[in-house]
């Protein structure tokens, strides 16, 4: 089979989505299928055998430390010259916009995949009062594809109350021979303690944004002489950040990848989540891999990860103080130590076969409706 794949994000850029496509197309190729990724031209030219065509980037007015792709004719040609089976046009908002216009005039089957909750940004942008845009918008374009996908069933719940069509949850995954506690590295432990090793290391990993409500995380520090704190990442708030926990046992890595990345899970005690805005946080799945309980704000894609007291802590966001309770309970080895181990054998089959094996199902499927002459009904917008 021959995949388009149009994304908004792709290397050397890295977040969960990005990790998510490598992982599938490195799947997908090793199973002799032939992938085009189009992408914001960022100077990657293949990846493992798929070749990526780039888009030109430019920076957006309010985040510019990432660049971003417009809708551009070039989509077009690359999908012609490539004759695609199949399209997959990956969280889109901006280059996404051509790819689903473009599929749909070459009649190509396509699918769409939903994975950050911009409309709930917005509260922490304020500019609540654009939610009924931004869900309209989504809506328009999501609505246009033969399948849509998420990745979570508390996310699938809420896009159809918003009246996306055809969604259905394509499933989670995770590297468990990357992410192991058998990782731990002392040297990075001593760096991420800043030279205290005997106290309990929580760990952040993540984009440095304001929806990601870092800042919660000082209050475990303020109350405990006893802990200290990593954040792994970079991002627009890290400025704000560096200055907010001035003061504190706080280390600040910058990104870390591969190797790094899995030691820097593997040598810390406690993962630690306070987001509330996203559609899966594949970082809580890396981090129980690695065998570190979690305490994460309590959300509809946490509760379908962590299992309360048992694999990690969820707490009330709404209250500030359970965030410190529940992470100062973790503080004690003993407890600390069996949730750990329940953690790493809840992730353990979680493999990146599954999902991807997952993903050419809906592509097959998609493909077949097609050649048997019917096609997903598509609602046009109408006003409310």
């Amino acid at each position: 089979m021959k995949i388009a794949i149009i994304t908004e994000t792709f290397l050397p850029s890295t977040d969960g989505i990005v990790t998510r496509l490598c992982a599938s197309i490195r799947w997908l190729l090793n199973e002799g299928h032939e992938v085009l990724v189009i992408a914001p031209d960022l100077g990657t030219t293949a990846f493992e055998g798929a070749e990526v065509k780039g888009v030109p980037p430019r920076s957006f007015f309010f985040y510019r430390d990432k660049k971003f792709a417009f809708p551009h004719r070039k989509v077009r040609r690359y999908l012609q010259d490539f004759e695609p089976d199949v399209v997959h046009v990956v969280n889109p908002v901006f280059l996404g916009v051509a790819g689903i216009y473009y599929a749909r005039r070459g009649n190509w089957p396509l699918v769409a995949s939903y994975h950050t909750h911009l409309p709930k940004y917005a509260d922490h942008y304020h500019v609540s009062f654009l939610k009924p845009l931004f869900w309209w918008y989504f809506r328009l374009l999501h609505n246009r594809a033969d399948v849509n996908l998420c990745t979570s069933q508390s996310v699938h719940s809420e896009l159809e109350d918003q009246r996306f069509q055809n969604v259905k949850v394509w499933k989670r995954g995770v590297d468990t021979d990357r992410f192991h506690p058998g990782h731990y590295n002392e040297g990075m432990r001593e760096w991420l303690t800043g030279g205290e090793q005997s106290k309990t290391l929580l760990l952040f990993v993540g984009r440095l944004a304001a929806e990601k409500e870092i800042e919660k995380i000082r209050e475990v520090l303020d109350q405990s002489s006893d802990v200290c704190l990593a954040i792994v990442g970079d991002g627009p708030h890290r400025s704000v950040l560096e200055k907010y926990f001035q003061g504190t046992n706080t280390v600040f890595t910058g990104l870390l990848h591969g190797e790094e990345l899995a030691s820097a899970y593997a040598s810390s005690d406690i993962f630690v989540f306070p987001s509330t805005t996203e559609t899966l946080g594949l970082v809580l799945l890396e981090a129980m891999a690695s065998g570190l309980p979690v305490v994460a704000a309590e959300s509809g894609p946490t509760k379908e990860q962590v299992e309360d007291g048992v694999t990690g802590m969820l707490y009330n966001p709404e209250d500030r103080k359970d965030f410190v309770d529940k992470v100062l309970a973790l503080n004690h080895s003993s407890f600390r130590d069996g949730v750990s181990e329940q953690a790493r054998k809840a992730s353990s089959g979680l493999g990146w076969s599954g999902q991807s094996r997952q993903l050419l199902d809906f592509y097959r499927k998609v493909l077949r409706g097609r050649k048997q002459g019917w096609v997903y009904a598509v609602q046009e917008e109408v006003d409310d």
